[in-house]
């Protein structure tokens, strides 16, 4: 049997996620992390994406964040962020029209808007189409 370490994952509204896991992946600023029981305490920004979480026995569970922190202490795993969706629950239709909108914003170069917005906008929208493509090819 693996070794577990105890994950929570935190959003604004409530907790989507407590339990023993055997890995996380997340991508941290300076890249992608893979963090196991017995790993070094870590603090660091988390990039919108992908969570992915490997459970007792090997089963997998994806999660949408839509970035912030992540913490590794000794015996637990944080993860919080201002938004937090089980894979299965995000909406394709909606995260395809977000990236329009934002593509949109962003090519209208006369047009007065808040470019830092529209381009965290559209980081979030491609990271769902991403994730959704994933869930499709596996």
């Amino acid at each position: 049997m693996a070794m577990t370490i105890h994950c929570d994952i935190v959003s604004a509204e409530n907790e989507i996620f407590s339990g023993l896991v055997e890995m996380v992946v997340a991508t941290g600023i300076l890249g992608e992390l893979g963090i196991t029981r017995g790993h070094a305490p870590l603090l660091t920004q988390i990039k919108p994406g992908e969570i992915r979480l490997t459970l007792q026995g090997g089963q997998e569970q994806l999660f949408y964040v839509s970035g912030g922190m992540l913490e590794v202490q000794p015996h637990c795993i944080t993860i919080l962020a201002d938004t937090v969706i089980r894979a299965e629950n995000l909406d394709e239709a909606a995260a395809l029209e977000a990236e329009q909108k934002a593509r949109e914003l962003l090519s209208n170069r006369s047009a007065d808007f808040d470019y830092s917005a529209a381009a965290g906008e559209l980081a979030r929208a491609v990271a769902q189409i991403r994730l959704l493509k994933k869930i499709k090819t596996h």
